[in-house]
């Protein structure tokens, strides 16, 4: 299995999946035209990646610093899948990283905290 890049536009965050290091990360604003046709290839890469992992540790680290409504139903649906593969046995957490002065993006990071049963920290940033 690869790892998994896609390079972050105005509308769409960075995608970077290291398959070595067992490390998930996007970081960048969503709030692409059709966030299930961005996120499709991701979820299917996931699901994937998930039913061919084994004992090793994921990381998924997440850095949105803005969301819309339709991208967050997908980070949920994201987040869910590992959710199940946690429940499942596998070892699995998330940091989410937010601006201390962005209170909107703390406010959604806790929002998907409080739906998962993974490991979940909120990590905060400096003030730009």
């Amino acid at each position: 299995m690869e790892s998994l890049f896609i390079e972050q536009t105005k509308s769409t965050p960075e995608v970077r999946f290291d398959i070595s290091k067992h490390v998930l990360a996007l970081q960048g604003q969503s709030y692409p035209e059709n966030a299930f046709k961005f996120y499709e290839p991701i979820f299917a890469w996931v699901d994937r990646y998930l039913s061919v992992s084994g004992a090793e540790e994921t990381g998924i680290l997440l850095n949105l610093p803005y969301i819309n409504t339709s991208s967050a139903k997908c980070v949920m649906m994201l987040l869910d899948r590992f959710n199940d593969a946690f429940l499942q046995g596998k070892r699995i957490y998330i940091q989410w990283y937010c601006r201390e002065d962005n209170e909107s993006e703390i406010e959604c990071a806790e929002e998907f905290k409080e739906d998962l049963e993974l490991p979940f920290d909120i990590i905060f940033l400096p003030e730009d």
